[in-house]
């Protein structure tokens, strides 16, 4: 299974792993289908919802 990271789009991280959907939607990431979601990366969304990248890359590592 590919490693999760910032750089990979929301919908790329949902593909690999679906696991992390709950830990992305505690983090204020609500619209996990919308069009965004498709194109705009972790790092990005993030960055939009004021997030840190860093604790949520944590949270995402978190689960196995």
């Amino acid at each position: 299974m590919a490693d999760i990271t910032k750089d990979m789009t929301i919908g790329e991280i949902l593909r690999v792993k679906p696991d992390v959907a709950p830990a992305l939607m505690e983090a204020g990431m609500h619209c996990l289908g919308c069009p965004s979601a498709q194109g705009e990366t972790l790092e990005e969304a993030a960055m939009v919802h004021g997030i840190d990248i860093d604790s949520l890359m944590s949270k995402i590592a978190d689960i196995a």
